[in-house]
């Protein structure tokens, strides 16, 4: 039995570091919880910042939407006169024609633009509350994934040292004439297996730290690493109370209702189009009118013998009629989304505290135990190196529950429009 004394020999500096996993650690890392990347997000997203101009222009739309139109002047005078002169008007030798008018809209016309302009700047306003919603979901859900590869990687690294001590452990064994080829090869391939998932993992921590350094403007040299600190949360949630609320927070429900609004208000304005407005205006005439000097009152008015505004009318009612059927749709959808992002959250919850609590401290022992059978030969290498797989499997099962919580959370406080409950 010597050489297995000798390899359990090799085994001990594994076993330490499997039972207490490195801590990661960059020399640019930025260590921040969601608080704190929440407020760089808000100072620093440029996406964020770009819509809120279009809040802003939608805002100084309503002010044009209330001015009144502008007067036009116009006028007719000569050139030359017989003699040749140009622009001699004196002594009644020329001819001035001048005209002032100005268009007095009837029908509150003006006041109904102002209305289906506020109606856009609340769309506008509703819009920005929308992608403020997406973001923030997006950045949770980037937060904790990260997190979760973070804690994956450590486990691959724990596992891949662990595999390649064993593997030159065994080596050495086989090469004595102690251990079967058959050994060797099912350690390199675990080996291989491990490493290959830990390239896999450094590619979407990769990939999904671009993403969350875009959302916070974090410069591209730094590394965001998250902390997150687990737990049971027992918040007490009532759905049909939070679907109520979600109503007056969700930003897409409310474009919706906004938007419904500025239909109707379109109606409204479409109709008080086909009333005629009135120009009036007053005209001098210096010379070619029946009296010199002439000055005159002007009045015009269209007649609305054959355009009355019927296409656009009949096509405003038609477009708010739909709005309609998508208002009553999207709150349905919406009570379906509060529902379901209750259940869940309450379900990833629920399951993640009984694993911290029951079946993850368990299993550390289990493992310990493992560790000691093996140490007095109760136990054969290839029934280790099997709890040893198995035991991986399920520290990241672990973290994967752990990740659902996160998204259970980011999912809830998304589909209500608020925070629900704090993230972890």
């Amino acid at each position: 039995m010597a050489p297995y004394k000798n390899l359990f020999k090799l085994l001990l500096p594994v076993l330490a570091i499997c039972s207490a996993p490195k801590a990661y650690s960059q020399t640019d890392t930025l260590k921040l919880n969601f608080k704190d990347s929440e407020s760089l997000f808000l100072q620093n997203n440029l996406t964020l910042l770009a819509q809120k101009y279009n809040v802003d222009a939608s805002k100084a739309l309503i002010k044009q939407a209330g001015l009144w139109d502008n007067p036009v002047l116009s006028t007719d005078q000569n050139i030359t006169d017989n003699s040749g002169k140009f622009f001699d008007h004196s002594k009644n030798n020329g001819q001035i024609f001048l005209q002032l008018s100005q268009v007095f809209t009837t029908a509150g016309k003006r006041g109904k633009q102002v209305q289906v302009a506020k109606d856009d700047a609340s769309i506008q306003q509703a819009a920005f509350d929308d992608l403020l919603r997406n973001l923030r979901y997006n950045l949770l859900l980037d937060f904790a994934q990260i997190s979760n590869l973070v804690e994956q990687g450590k486990v691959y690294q724990t596992e891949i040292a662990s595999a390649q001590n064993l593997v030159n452990a065994i080596q050495k064994s086989y090469d004595a004439g102690n251990n079967s080829l058959k050994d060797v090869v099912r350690l390199k391939a675990l080996l291989f297996g491990l490493q290959n998932d830990l390239v896999e993992n450094n590619r979407q921590l990769t990939q999904l730290q671009s993403e969350l350094k875009t959302l916070l403007g974090v410069p591209a040299d730094k590394f965001v690493l998250p902390q997150i600190n687990f737990k049971a949360n027992n918040t007490p949630l009532n759905a049909a109370e939070l679907a109520e609320k979600a109503k007056t927070l969700r930003g897409d429900y409310l474009a919706g209702q906004y938007t419904l609004q500025q239909n109707n208000d379109n109606v409204a304005l479409q109709k008080a189009l086909a009333k005629p407005d009135v120009t009036l205006g007053v005209a001098y005439d210096q010379n070619s009118n029946y009296a010199p000097h002439y000055v005159g009152l002007q009045i015009s008015v269209p007649l609305p013998l054959f355009n009355r505004n019927q296409g656009n009318i009949k096509a405003a009612q038609l477009s708010a009629q739909g709005q309609q059927f998508v208002v009553q749709n999207n709150a349905l959808q919406l009570q379906n989304d509060v529902y379901s992002a209750v259940n869940q959250y309450r379900l990833s919850n629920q399951l993640l505290g009984q694993s911290e609590t029951d079946f993850y401290d368990r299993y550390d022992q289990l493992y310990t135990n493992m560790l000691k059978g093996f140490k007095l030969r109760q136990i054969s290498l290839p029934e280790f190196v099997d709890f040893f797989d198995s035991y991986k499997d399920t520290k990241l099962k672990i973290l994967q529950q752990q990740f659902n919580l996160n998204k259970a959370i980011a999912d809830l406080n998304f589909a209500v429009g608020t925070t629900v409950v704090d993230p972890l």
